[in-house]
């Protein structure tokens, strides 16, 4: 059995943010192949080229852990009709400067959550534009916008929907499908 490392960025910084919510019941429904692991930024100062002769310590650490990882999973919001800033920033951050990105040729899948139907679509085009330039192969379907509802996903990530928690895990086993895939024909080191 083939183990997997899944870094997992939660596009909200908020201590009680509904999509860290989600990403807690994607950890639980991930399956033993997929190793998760929370791949924090919020101590990334704001990126600049200025930086990119002397990353800081936060920049070097992300962007490391970016790179060890074998596949990316973004759980985000949507805010303003676009990618969270502190998302985008940490984005720049690990794939600058030109010719040391680390998501090129990374797997990686997008799923939000909001109070809307779609609240999170309009933010993951954007991501998914961002992440193209990045060279990051992503998975396109499912697509994967969640209507939260009090009461849905616990704080300790416990789906209470049945639907939805079938929902989860499908989009967790075929994002498992997808990075063995991926990963068969674009090895991480080659």
């Amino acid at each position: 059995m083939t183990t997997h490392r899944v870094g997992y960025l939660i596009g909200s910084l908020a201590k009680g943010s509904i999509n860290r919510k989600l990403a807690k019941a994607l950890v639980r429904f991930a399956p033993p192949e997929l190793e998760m692991s929370e791949i924090p930024f919020k101590d990334l100062p704001l990126y600049s080229y200025d930086y990119d002769a002397d990353y800081p310590p936060a920049g070097k650490a992300f962007k490391a852990a970016i790179a060890a990882v074998d596949a990316v999973l973004f759980v985000t919001p949507e805010y303003n009709r676009s990618i969270p800033g502190g998302l985008k920033n940490a984005i720049d951050w690990a794939s600058r400067p030109y010719g040391t990105n680390s998501f090129r040729r990374k797997p990686s899948a997008v799923i939000g959550m909001s109070p809307g139907a779609i609240g999170t679509a309009v933010a993951q085009q954007n991501l998914r534009s961002v992440l193209s330039f990045c060279n990051s192969p992503q998975m396109n379907a499912p697509e994967a916008y969640i209507q939260f509802t009090p009461g849905l996903i616990t704080d300790d990530g416990e789906v209470t929907n049945d639907n939805t928690a079938e929902f989860l895990r499908t989009f967790m086993r075929d994002f498992h499908v997808f990075i063995a895939r991926v990963r068969s024909v674009l090895p991480k080191d080659a």
